[in-house]
């Protein structure tokens, strides 16, 4: 053996493919399956050259009127080759079975590059058709190509000369027999005769080693520095100079096979990245199964934030709503819920603000029968209740310390007692969690655990205010009015003065506070069926001389101050960056905020 550290050579089963009709054809028409083991025709045949006696081709690759192919097929300086005091004339029937050896080898390499440029967009149908060309062209008893597997075993991938028993036996570990050897090395083996080779596993049981005298070569797949697989052979016992030829050939193809296989892999996840971008777009904008419940508007804030939805709502992860208040945090939250795998499961909610701080725990993890006065019975805690499902932990930056550090052990370890209770109880949840509080900022000041935070802040989302969403004010309106009309079959309409209004508005309150004033001016309106000016808040109707001027001036002044408030409440109080995206200097900016009494400082302790 010129080096034999390896596994089985033999062909490997395709995993999940043992039984396919293409090897038993191949198995079928394999020119050495039917040779009789040590019959001496042919016996050492270079696998490289086509065309030698007992190949199991015709001589001259099957052309007829073509000689014998013979040893030393024209290499230079060795015996047979022109450049050798010993060699044969140029019309000798040696020399022209080295050309025609030659010329084979080129057509084979040649059709092999065609193959695996071809259409099929299997590999291992393109793996198929490289194997048949090797038995054409060469003397090949077996062949087989392995790959490695993303758990690291190699697996054949494509196989000639075996049958579909033995395709389901070929299956190695790193570093294990012949294949395994030249997988973990990434050095080609050569074993002269497998008979007398310990390393070599016979694991398909495809070879009598008692009656047969095989060679077997093996030489890896190299793609980037990396070995990916392994090509193998058999043949009938050859010396030494026909197997360095046949190594040579091989590592050739495995060159080509290298490629193809660069080129699939860079196609499958192109056109896997392309697929999840569909699924994306689709969910955002046309997939019906994607459940948006109430959210209303056509803003870019609001597209962005379906976009955000619609990637974490089929992932488990953990996600952190952020937002003030009123601003449908919770409704976010249902609707992950209900787009998740978890959607016939529970969905339940937790307002840790509205809880008295002794009964946080209690019902976050339940308690047992005389766990403290008044548990008269035991009882399940919302964790409990939640399990399999998504649970819902509303304004979580108004919980103690002390519960956040038992939270903190649940999103860990999935596992929590009972209080009273000594029984460690298992549960599969997922966590979504909303606060309108600046977590950092408390971590900092120490009244928010750090590590929880980081727990909690997997995915945030972040909800911008109604004021950030001037384009859906009147969507959302119509849509309440529509919601609280007395008569369902005919929504209430909404004037062009009290839409003026509710748009000069900045909605503190957010949505929430837009709702409660559409709402009264619903019953206000009564059977009209339009809400007027006259029907929304006083407070609201004050504004109208405010943000209605009626002399130029008025109105030229109240627009310059609303455009120099937006321009700095958009670049953080940056006077530069807002002078800029007004289109005036520094100078200028600053002569106007001082003439409006406008303090950069107030736009950045808002972003702080």
């Amino acid at each position: 053996m010129t080096e034999n550290n390896s596994t089985d050579p033999e062909l490997g089963n395709r995993e999940g493919t043992g039984d396919r009709a293409g090897t038993a054809r191949r198995t079928a028409k394999s020119p050495a399956g039917t040779e009789p083991p040590g019959k001496p025709e042919g016996c050492g045949a270079p696998l490289g050259p086509a065309g030698k006696a007992g190949s199991g081709v015709p001589a001259g690759g099957g052309e007829p009127g073509v000689p014998e192919v013979r040893e030393g097929s024209g290499a230079p300086g060795a015996p047979g080759s022109q450049d050798s005091p010993d060699a044969p004339a140029q019309d000798s029937p040696e020399a022209a079975a080295g050309i025609k050896n030659r010329a084979d080898e080129l057509r084979l390499l040649f059709e092999v590059s065609q193959a695996l440029n071809g259409t099929a967009t299997e590999l291992a149908d393109h793996l198929d058709e490289t194997l048949d060309l090797m038995a054409r062209y060469t003397g090949m008893m077996r062949g087989a190509f392995y790959l490695v597997n993303d758990a690291g075993d190699i697996v054949m991938e494509a196989a000639y000369g075996l049958n579909q028993a033995e395709l389901k036996r070929a299956r190695y570990k790193s570093g294990e027999g012949v294949i395994g050897r030249v997988a973990e090395t990434g050095i080609p083996m050569v074993v002269p005769n497998v008979s007398r080779e310990p390393l070599f596993l016979n694991r398909t049981g495809a070879r009598d080693l008692r009656k047969e005298n095989v060679s077997f070569i093996c030489v890896p797949i190299i793609l980037d520095g990396r070995t990916i697989g392994a090509i193998s052979a058999d043949r009938l016992f050859a010396d030494g100079g026909r197997m360095e030829e046949d190594m040579r050939l091989l590592t050739v193809l495995s060159s080509l096979i290298a490629r193809a296989v660069a080129v699939r892999r860079d196609y499958a996840a192109r056109s896997a990245a392309m697929l999840e971008e569909n699924r994306r777009l689709q969910a955002i904008l046309v997939n019906k199964n994607f459940k948006i419940g109430q959210l209303v508007g056509h803003s870019s804030a609001l597209r962005n934030i379906l976009e955000e939805v619609a990637q974490v709502a089929a992932t488990n992860v953990t996600v952190l709503i952020r937002g003030e208040s009123g601003t449908g945090k919770e409704m976010i939250a249902s609707i992950i819920h209900g787009n998740s795998q978890r959607a016939g499961k529970p969905f339940i909610k937790v307002n840790c603000a509205a809880l008295p701080e002794g009964l946080v725990e209690s019902e976050l993890f339940g308690h047992e029968r005389g766990a403290f006065t008044g548990a008269v019975s035991g009882r399940k805690g919302r964790f409990e209740m939640a399990h399999g499902g998504t649970l819902f932990l509303d304004e979580v930056g108004d919980m103690s310390l002390a519960t956040q550090a038992k939270l903190l052990r649940v999103i860990q370890e999935k596992e929590f007692e009972r209080l009273g209770g000594g029984e460690t109880l298992k549960v599969d949840v997922r966590i979504l969690a909303a606060t309108n509080r600046d977590l950092e900022k408390m971590a900092e000041d120490g009244l928010f655990r750090m590590d929880l935070y980081y727990r909690l802040s997997v995915f945030p989302v972040s909800l911008p205010p109604l004021r950030k969403r001037a384009d859906d004010i009147m969507d959302l309106a119509e849509s309440f009015a529509q919601k609280f009309s007395q008569q369902p079959d005919r929504p209430i309409q909404i004037s062009s003065e009290a839409s003026r209004l509710l748009m000069s508005y900045e909605w503190p309150g957010n949505i929430r506070e837009l709702e409660n004033i559409i709402e009264r001016a619903a019953v206000l309106c009564g059977p009209e069926g339009a809400i007027e000016a006259r029907h929304l808040p006083a407070w609201l109707q004050d504004k109208k001389e405010e943000k209605f001027p009626k002399t130029l001036d008025d109105a030229v002044a109240l627009l310059e101050r609303k455009l120099i408030n937006d321009a700095l409440e958009t670049t953080g109080g940056h006077v530069t960056q807002a002078a800029s995206k007004l289109g005036l200097t520094e100078r200028k900016m600053s002569l106007r905020m001082a003439k409006y009494q406008i303090d950069f400082r107030t736009f950045r302790q808002k972003h702080v």
